[in-house]
């Protein structure tokens, strides 16, 4: 490297604060340690969230299990576009802009990033709080389901606000290297949202009985309080949120966008492969969508874990990205992925082996959970390549670019689409279609791997 340039590079770095110096300087184990471990706990609450959600409704029985089967997908499109899309970009954005030195235009992002969530917001309140029951009648004909899944949706998106305010809030954090603050705020308003899901689905004698709306009326409650920390987090002690940068900027916006719009692409055909198979399914019965809601769930709950190494890697990517190290970059990400890649894979494997370990917290023998076990049974053994495949998706928001790996996430879709028609097409038995579940999971692992050696990793955007 020429001396002048290693010499400029060095000043640089010594010049930043210690959060950016242990992403560009520190061992990639320790990297990892510090901002993924935090990301992961953080997380794993989330999935504990989601979890005792479906065990209270199970509770209700198997319709109200196939209502929550019908929203959940909207509901986890919502929280990937909002943590992961958008909010990735924003990290992205808060990343690069930190990693080359750049303050003022770190704060212009982080303001122009909560207007893009509040946009964002809207739709989903129009759409999915004001008019569910249309959207819900594209996916099921059962009245009953429908009803179920209007009245979560009327609560869950009519405060979509509080959602996007939460987990933009938390984007911005991370992308300042910290991920503790906003893991604190998903832990501790994780611990109360159970215990509100469980009084409130299944009520305290006559008192806040909401049956399946219970789950989304906790998580609003609780979107909110965690809001309401992490703004004063950002507010007082980091300065980052100031009255003259208050104003939108355009180049703010297009910068969050690069990544964050495809993102919201990628997110879309995430969530519309799963409304497309639950579409499928359907045809198959009531019991049939109540289990293969709980094989789903638990496929969908792979993401949020992939988002806590994922985060903290689209952190470390971007801010060495921004300072020019780019073989430094994709042995983070290679890392980070090889850790969920084993931990999800062994999971897999043995929820394929032995469904009636998840099947039987939610549901007794009976039909749903055949549905349920021959799903886990054929789709499980991939989960590892899913899970490790979104990890190295967000690693690729910390590049700037991101079309090659939402093509990859398209053409899951479009496997899965082609499959889904051929079943109902031939009449063939449902494990078929459980096949093609499996074939996309695979080339979403397979594909994000191969987008490490695409041109974003090679050179300066």
């Amino acid at each position: 490297m020429n001396p002048v340039l290693g010499e400029i590079s060095i000043l640089r770095i010594t010049s930043f604060d210690s959060k950016t110096k242990l992403l560009l300087t520190s061992p990639i184990s320790t990297v990892l340690w510090k901002l993924a471990t935090p990301n992961v706990a953080g997380v794993s609450m989330m999935t504990a969230v989601t979890f005792f959600d479906a065990w209270f409704v199970g509770r209700l029985g198997n319709q109200a299990l196939a209502s929550l089967a019908l929203v959940f997908p909207f509901q986890a499109l919502m929280q990937m576009m909002a943590g992961g899309a958008i909010g990735g970009g924003i990290t992205s954005a808060v990343a690069r802009a930190k990693g080359s030195g750049n303050p003022a235009s770190v704060q212009k992002i982080a303001f122009n990033g909560l207007i893009i969530g509040a946009i964002m917001s809207l739709f989903y309140t129009i759409i999915l709080g004001f008019f569910p029951s249309e959207i819900f009648h594209l996916v099921s004909n059962s009245k009953d389901v429908i009803d179920g899944a209007v009245k979560y949706a009327e609560v869950g998106f009519g405060g979509a606000i509080l959602t996007w305010l939460f987990f933009i809030l938390s984007s911005i954090l991370r992308g300042l290297g910290d991920t503790y603050t906003p893991a604190k705020a998903i832990i501790i308003a994780g611990f109360l949202q159970i215990m509100m899901s469980g009084l409130f689905t299944l009520g305290f004698g006559n008192i806040l009985d909401l049956g399946v709306a219970g789950p989304a009326a906790a998580m609003i409650t609780c979107h909110a309080l965690a809001a309401f920390f992490l703004l004063r987090k950002i507010i007082g002690s980091n300065s980052i949120l100031r009255f003259q940068d208050c104003a939108a900027d355009w180049s703010s916006i297009i910068k969050i966008l690069r990544v964050g719009g495809l993102g919201l692409v990628n997110s879309t055909t995430i969530a519309l492969t799963v409304v497309i198979v639950t579409s499928f399914v359907g045809g198959f019965g009531v019991d049939a969508l109540a289990g293969y809601g709980l094989g789903s769930r638990l496929e969908l709950m792979l993401v949020p874990i992939s988002f806590g190494i994922g985060a903290a890697l689209t952190a470390a990517v971007g801010t060495n990205i921004g300072a020019n190290q780019y073989d430094r970059a994709r042995a983070i990400a290679k890392s980070g992925a090889l850790i969920t890649l084993s931990i999800t894979g062994i999971f897999g494997v043995i929820v394929a082996l032995m469904p009636w370990l998840w099947t039987d917290l939610f549901v007794g023998p009976g039909i749903a959970t055949f549905f349920a076990s021959s799903y886990l049974s054929i789709v499980g053994p991939f989960y590892g390549f899913f899970a490790g495949g979104m990890t190295l998706y967000f690693a690729s928001q910390g590049t700037g670019s991101m079309i090659f790996p939402v093509l990859v996430n398209i053409a899951r879709l479009l496997i899965v689409l082609i499959i889904c028609t051929l079943v109902i097409e031939f009449q063939l038995e449902i494990k078929w279609l459980f096949y093609g579940v499996s074939l996309g999971l695979l080339v979403t692992g397979l594909g994000q791997f191969l987008c490490l050696y695409s041109s974003p990793w090679k050179k300066a955007l």
